[in-house]
């Protein structure tokens, strides 16, 4: 009878091992995703704080443009707001959804600055203008590397997190399935048109 009795106590033991090693998992890899998305925030940030400086600078030229130019406020504005929200519970899903759809709105509402820009010459040619704007980009292009970086480490943690017997250590524990962090222009989803002739 005591023979039974260490099987199933040294069974137990091992099932035991074995969920705190899921759950320990589970937890860095969880970890890991909330450090990739303080890179996104901070490129966010650095992309918030140019755009005040690059409106003000087109205030000056762009005159009769007032309408775009509090569009672009507007979205930054809300962006922030978004980003805070998210910044501080990156595992909120609502947080994540409600930054993705601010940041498209900025998105947008920038490429729209971008476009009316075009219709001003001294403006482009404005020394502090192609400053902000080439530091814009490049914060684009941060952004868009520490999106993919974030959207690999949510994209493993899913994928471990759905695995089983992991699924179920992760309903136990409450370990959420997270959200990837996507942005789309409508712009950058149409393929562009080119005209011959």
């Amino acid at each position: 009878m005591w023979i039974v009795a260490v099987v199933f106590l040294g069974l137990m033991v091992l099932a035991g091992i074995f969920f705190v090693s899921v759950y320990n998992k589970l937890v860095t890899k969880r970890n890991r995703y909330e450090n990739a998305f303080s890179q996104i925030d901070v490129q966010l940030k650095r992309r918030h704080d140019l755009i005040p400086n690059l409106v003000e600078t087109a205030k000056g030229y762009m005159k009769h443009e007032s309408e775009t130019l509090e569009a672009v406020i507007a979205a930054r504005n809300k962006a922030a707001s978004a980003e805070k929200r998210a910044s501080q519970n990156p595992s909120d899903s609502s947080a994540m959804q409600a930054l993705m759809g601010a940041e498209s709105m900025l998105s947008g509402a920038l490429g729209n600055l971008m476009v009316t820009v075009e219709d001003y010459p001294e403006l482009k040619a404005d020394e502090q203008m192609s400053k902000l704007m080439e530091e814009l980009s490049s914060t684009e292009n941060r952004i868009a590397f520490a999106r993919q970086a974030f959207n690999d480490s949510v994209t493993s943690y899913n994928i471990d997190r759905e695995k089983f017997p992991a699924v179920m250590v992760a309903n136990m524990f409450g370990f959420q399935k997270a959200t990837l962090f996507e942005i789309e222009v409508e712009e950058e989803r149409q393929a562009p048109q080119v005209a011959f002739g």
